[in-house]
């Protein structure tokens, strides 16, 4: 079985929970665990949030989302157009952040690694971020009826 999404919406932190949902949905045929939906949810949310908040200084630009539903696992790449990320390693480090002023807690980078079997991430300066998430399921899709 195999299923894809690719959707590009406003960086607004509206959209964050959009993103959540839109992923969680996609989930559906592997009949997941509530724990393995939340933790696809809660990376989800810290990727979008981070375009939202680092990319565009909430100044507005697109983050777009694509998703392929394979096998057991789900592939997730959330891009953004923005500044891009000076250093990877640093921004990667628990607790680093460069908005303090708006209490971010330097931990999105950490979740996305401890809730994903895989996590990559790539960001030219001046031209934006990709994060790239992977996730195993134990469960095995299920076929929909045909009508």
């Amino acid at each position: 079985m195999r299923n894809e999404i690719k959707m590009e919406f406003d960086a607004v932190s509206a959209n964050e929970a959009f993103a959540r949902v839109a992923v969680a949905a996609l989930l559906t045929p592997f009949n997941p665990t509530l724990e393995e939906v939340a933790d696809v949810k809660t990376a989800v949310s810290e990727a979008v949030t981070n375009a939202v908040i680092h990319a565009y200084d909430e100044e507005g630009g697109k983050v777009a989302l694509r998703c392929i539903l394979e096998d057991s696992k789900i592939h997730i790449e959330i891009e953004d157009y923005g500044k891009g990320i000076e250093n990877i390693r640093q921004a990667m480090e628990p607790l680093f952040t460069t908005k303090p002023e708006l209490d971010r807690s330097g931990m999105g980078f950490s979740f996305m690694e401890a809730f994903m079997d895989e996590l990559d991430v790539t960001s030219r300066p001046g031209e934006g971020t990709l994060v790239t998430m992977e996730k195993k399921f134990a469960g095995q899709p299920y076929a929909a009826e045909e009508e």
